[in-house]
């Protein structure tokens, strides 16, 4: 059976005929779809009118908030108000209670100032405050300088060069190390030109020399690291490490203990007798106090026994009193002034020397 192309085209045309019948039929006629209101009814949305008992509600909550409202307000400037006064009381009491605890500090300043006189010249800055004394006495002339330290850096031991074994004058150390006080620090031994500190000699926590067990009376005498005088003798490294020393250096004797005289070495009661004298002592608030007298000069001063010293510590109120090299070592610079009358006629070169910083 043969079906030709022209065949098969007649069939498809009578098949889709009808379809395209219809098509035409929608398209041309003019056929309209309705659907009733039944079936798809209207939503109902009526606006709500605000009915007198419902406007008169309203009115009254709004009073209501206002009412809340301005009441909570003057409460937080009542209590703001409140909390105002109290911290201006509280600063108040503050301000009470730090003049309060400073009073006793105050009154007990000027009990021991008032021992040592009136100062010819004060020297205060935010690291110290120095006060010079002149004391005159029997047989000798003094100095007192009471000094009170408010920095770590206030007060610190020098050595009288680069190196040790050299040595400069008191003078010399303040200039060059631009200090506002010095004064001579610990005893030294000569050798071959040079000049060496004896046994104890720390510098920035640092021994110069190497640790020496006390010997011969010998003692240490330096600040800790709270600024706190410290001395004595001690037999070992470890007991002299406890105290934590900064700087310090070694003389002889201790004179004073908790306000307590100690018993002077036979041979420093005449050897010599009397001389020119610097000490180092503490009060009980911590203040130091450099004690320099003059002596072996022709104007009649021959100098102060150590046991005078002793009676002049305990009169002016100190607690530890340490003495230091003595004789023509002797020195005290003030506010880049040289205070006493050094023995040998000018001042001395020294190895170490204890300096305060303003």
């Amino acid at each position: 059976m043969k079906i030709t192309v022209k065949t098969l085209n007649r069939t498809a045309l009578l098949a889709i005929a009808p379809f395209v019948g219809i098509m035409l039929w929608l398209l041309l006629s003019s056929f309209v779809i309705e659907v009733s209101e039944k079936a798809m009814p209207k939503a109902d949305f009526k606006q709500p009118s605000l009915t007198g008992s419902l406007l008169k509600e309203t009115s009254s909550g709004l009073d209501q908030a206002n009412s809340i409202a301005f009441h909570t307000q003057k409460s937080i400037k009542t209590q703001l108000a409140l909390y105002k006064k109290t911290n201006a009381e509280m600063k108040a009491i503050a301000t009470i209670a730090t003049t309060q605890a400073k009073r006793p500090h105050e009154i007990y300043d000027k009990k021991i100032t008032a021992k040592l006189g009136k100062p010819v010249a004060t020297i205060s800055s935010d690291k110290l405050r120095a006060q010079l004394f002149y004391m005159y006495n029997a047989n000798f002339r003094s100095y007192a300088v009471k000094i009170k330290l408010k920095a770590d850096d206030a007060m610190k031991m020098v050595l009288g060069g680069s190196e040790v074994g050299q040595a400069q004058t008191t003078m010399q150390a303040v200039k060059s190390h631009n200090a506002a006080v010095g004064v001579n620090a610990g005893g030294y031994a000569d050798g071959q030109g040079k000049r060496y500190p004896l046994s104890n000699t720390i510098v920035d926590g640092k021994y110069v020399t190497g640790f020496e067990a006390s010997y011969a009376d010998l003692f240490f005498v330096g600040l800790n690291d709270k600024n706190k005088l410290i001395g004595g003798e001690f037999t070992s490294k470890n007991q002299l490490d406890a105290k934590k020393p900064k700087f310090g250096a070694s003389f002889v004797p201790v004179l004073l203990r908790g306000g307590v005289a100690q018993p002077i070495p036979p041979k420093w009661q005449t050897s010599p007798k009397r001389a020119p004298r610097t000490v180092i002592a503490n009060y009980k608030d911590d203040q130091l106090l450099i004690l320099v007298t003059d002596g072996y000069n022709e104007a009649g001063s021959t100098g102060a026994t150590l046991e005078e010293i002793q009676t002049l510590l305990k009169q002016y109120g100190a607690r530890d009193g340490y003495n230091l090299d003595g004789g023509g070592s002797s020195s005290l610079v003030f506010n880049g002034k040289l205070i006493n009358k050094p023995s040998d006629g000018s001042l001395r070169r020294l190895p170490t020397h204890f300096l305060f910083f303003k």
